[in-house]
């Protein structure tokens, strides 16, 4: 959904799967079956259109295919700083969450463009160009605050509301358009095109309204969260920078946003007689822009253009840029597989960035140095010491996962995975990884049981019921199984029914 990007630039590189278009189309032509549920109505008139509850499932329907999509980036550091982060300013305002009180999510795609995105339901998308041209933890504060601001105000319930059936003919293309692959970009623009003209013109002021009040929202989450305020001044600048190389290939009906000059204009208004904060960034900013940067395009050229600018950086001769630009080079190395110079390079920047506190993105590069080169004991001392000092990182949660596999500690693997899985039950990263352990143990039930779980959490319900299919006749299953693979499988096969049951109403 790209209903509230930052600038006009049609998004263009996610394919829903054709069930999960007929499901999220269904929640957006389908108010009669939100009153069927007999859900609360919340907030004005306008908004009773599309629940919180339904505004929630359809930005999970529409994750679920960003997650399997090859731009997304499922990287276990950059997703713990983004979402540490982005719920900092969550928790500076605690009422941002709203009168439907969403979980915020954020995460990164691979894309150059500089842009950001709010999906329905707390879903906050940022492009891996927008973190590499914020030059500050303000600056990138500032975009995730106004998505916040989106999230906050309910923006697309609203329009829904506002213009009833012609909001849902436009917002369903541009839900079609905005998400279709890379290499089919004339196909999707043809189809936002087709939907969408008449109606987004009569949704024009509304949307600029709507960005306006995120601008202001935006604002005040910056201030209460201690960042610097000029920080939205500064990047709307470099956004409008660099909007002119594409805007004028932009047809102007998608032009819904207020020009970038007015909105710095009402920004520097607001904040002329604030008295100037001064935010200083955390060297973890530093360090995730130096891995995004790498893991942009990990082609050899890709690799070549980012060692170039690393060496550029130590030139500068600034402490954080130094240890940023040797954790760079560092992950560069461990991407050609040169293990040993990766080590070399990564203590170097350990050793610059002290006395600063700990962080996880160095942690975890060490750790995987020490896996990739069947270090497995050292791994090991390595992740106990991180688990500590970052109880509630997830991407240690798998570390650890991967390295009881790699040291063949496979029961204990298991023990571990099946009690997380129980913890945090929509996590199907930790179903492939129980899936590996009872692989490597030769518990082929087991395996097939885990792998229909995580294709299930990922909404591949065929895939789902084809691993139960082979769960039930792998010649480990027992009888307790084998009850449990069949209740599981009558559950799939008729959410699956439901689901076919969608696509032919809709």
């Amino acid at each position: 959904m790209r209903s509230f990007y930052l600038n006009a630039r049609p998004r263009r590189f996610f394919l829903l799967g054709s069930t999960s278009v007929s499901r999220a189309l269904l929640l957006l032509f389908a108010p009669a079956f939100v009153a069927a549920q007999n859900l609360p109505v919340l907030g004005d008139a306008d908004r009773s259109t599309l629940s919180p509850l339904m505004e929630r499932k359809l930005g999970e329907e529409v994750m679920r295919d960003i997650r399997r999509d090859r731009d997304y980036m499922n990287d276990g550091p950059l997703l713990e700083y983004l979402n540490n982060f982005g719920n900092k300013l969550v928790l500076a305002r605690p009422d941002v969450r709203g009168e439907a009180n969403f979980d915020f999510f954020f995460f990164a795609v691979r894309d150059p463009v500089l842009n950001a995105f709010a999906l329905p339901g707390g879903f906050i998308g940022v492009h891996s160009g927008l973190i590499l041209a914020a030059q500050s933890e303000s600056e990138l504060a500032a975009v995730l605050a106004h998505e916040i601001g989106h999230v906050t105000q309910r923006h697309l319930a609203r329009m829904l509301g506002q213009q009833k059936n012609d909001s849902m003919i436009a917002l369903a293309s541009m839900l079609l358009g905005a998400l279709v692959l890379r290499g089919s970009g004339d196909a999707g623009a043809a189809i936002m095109m087709g939907g969408t003209g008449f109606a987004m013109q009569r949704q024009l002021s509304f949307s600029r309204d709507a960005e306006r009040e995120a601008d202001r929202i935006g604002l005040a989450i910056l201030g209460e969260s201690g960042f610097e305020t000029s920080g939205m001044v500064a990047f709307f600048g470099r956004l409008q920078s660099a909007s002119r190389n594409y805007s004028d290939a932009v047809p102007a009906y998608l032009l819904t946003h207020p020009l970038t000059t007015e909105r710095i204009a009402d920004i520097e208004a607001r904040i002329r007689d604030q008295r100037y904060r001064q935010h200083a960034d955390s060297l973890d900013f530093q360090l995730i822009r130096a891995r995004v940067r790498v893991l942009q395009d990990t082609s050899e050229k890709g690799l070549r253009d980012a060692h170039l600018v690393f060496e550029n950086q130590l030139r500068l001769h600034v402490k954080q840029q130094t240890v940023a630009a040797k954790y760079g080079l560092a992950f560069i190395a461990f991407k050609q597989n040169a293990y040993d110079k990766a080590e070399r390079l990564l203590t170097e920047a350990s050793a610059s960035a002290a006395p600063a506190k700990s962080s996880l993105a160095l942690s975890d590069l060490d750790i995987e140095i020490k896996l990739a080169s069947n270090r497995t004991a050292q791994a090991l001392k390595l992740i106990a010491t991180a688990m500590d000092e970052f109880p509630l990182a997830r991407s240690m949660a798998y570390q650890y996962a991967n390295a009881l596999i790699a040291d063949k500690q496979l029961a204990e693997a298991a023990a571990y995975l099946r009690e997380q899985s129980q913890l945090y039950r929509q996590d199907a990263e930790i179903q492939d990884l129980l899936a590996k352990a009872y692989a490597a143990q030769g518990k082929q039930a087991l395996q097939h049981m885990a792998l229909a779980e995580s294709y299930a959490l990922t909404g591949s319900l065929p895939a789902a019921i084809i691993q139960l299919e082979i769960a039930r006749k792998a010649p480990d299953a027992q009888f307790y199984e084998q009850a449990v693979i069949d209740a599981r499988y009558r559950e799939l096969k008729e959410r699956w029914k439901d689901e076919q049951e969608d696509t032919k109403n809709r």
